[in-house]
């Protein structure tokens, strides 16, 4: 008996080094550029609170709440991510907690989306009354709407995990903490998918609508082409930065469908998984501070000032608000 298990050891131990290996170098490399964007993203989000032309624009509130949901879904894979790489147990509890909220966090993005496209379809086709019906307030309720709907997916998959999951509150994960790990059931697994369907089919068609609207007053314009022409790109911006959500979603779907191929062993699994966390699931969550900081001219100044000081001197410097 004792000899079989220290030959069981022995053929145990380099794979399971070389998985702590390799967890180790894809760890770091996965957390050191989002460690970046996080910075990146950070100062967006300073440079988006520090003037009044920002705090008071719809379209910039709507910038920032897509921002800051993005931000904060990318910290969250990071913290699952590091909690990885060494043998953390968590409590089913725990985990499902860090999921939920993440769940939550990463439905406001397409209905976020869908908001920014439906102003810049009023901003376009209806500029007369535009200011009357894209007000603070409004978007205010929008951006409360948008959260609202957003947690009722954590409170329907909270019901999920109760009923059809084996759940209990202090009982130590076996697995990476992840939403795969938590809900496995059939019942789970469609639900997961229905709802990415109708989501994305919804949001975008209003994004389809808002584009072939915005296009239509472009051509028709006899006046200010260059603004319609604008609009409509930031339109279809919307769109690319919706199919980016969409590849999040369904890399749990891919991963699954790779994994049950069999023909990967452990090691591999881990570096496929970790080159999707990488492309699938950080990039997209990083995009939307380096596209709109560099494309909109007003928020271009600002932001390459904040981080400019914030290179040299360490750190944000306060900037004074002169509007």
């Amino acid at each position: 008996m004792s000899n079989s298990t220290g030959q069981q050891i022995n053929i145990t131990m380099p794979d399971m080094f070389q998985v702590y290996l390799v967890k180790g170098l894809y760890g770091a490399f996965c957390v050191s550029p989002s460690i970046v964007f996080l910075y990146i993203n950070g100062i967006m989000l300073f440079t988006l609170r520090s003037k009044s032309v920002f705090r008071e624009t719809p379209r910039y509130l709507l910038l920032y709440n897509l921002l800051f949901a993005d931000t904060f879904q990318l910290a969250m894979g990071q913290l699952l991510l590091i909690l990885s790489l060494p043998p953390v147990f968590l409590t089913q509890y725990t985990c499902a907690i860090i999921v939920l909220i993440t769940i939550t966090v990463t439905s406001v993005s397409p209905l976020n989306l869908a908001v920014m496209s439906l102003e810049r379809y009023v901003a376009v086709c209806f500029p007369l009354r535009h200011s009357a019906i894209v007000t603070i307030k409004n978007t205010g309720v929008s951006i409360g709407v948008v959260w609202a709907l957003s947690s009722i997916n954590p409170l329907i998959r909270s019901i999920l995990l109760v009923l059809y999951e084996t759940f209990s509150a202090d009982q130590i994960m076996q697995q990476f903490c992840a939403m795969d790990a938590l809900f496995y059931s059939i019942v789970s697994q469609e639900y997961d998918k229905s709802l990415t369907a109708v989501t994305f089919t919804s949001v975008g068609i209003v994004i389809l609508c808002s584009y072939f609207g915005v296009t239509t007053v472009a051509r028709s314009a006899s006046s200010d082409k260059a603004s319609t022409t604008k609009a409509r790109n930031t339109v279809l911006l919307h769109m690319i930065q919706l199919l980016l959500c969409l590849s999040t979603s369904l890399s749990g779907i891919l991963m699954g469908y790779i994994y049950r191929l069999g023909t990967l062993n452990r090691t591999a699994r881990l570096v496929v998984g970790y080159i999707f966390f990488i492309f699938v699931v950080t990039l997209p969550r990083c995009l939307s501070s380096l596209i709109y900081g560099l494309r909109d001219q007003t928020i271009r100044l600002v932001f390459l000032h904040h981080l400019r000081c914030a290179l040299w001197t360490g750190g944000l410097s306060l900037a004074t608000d002169k509007h």
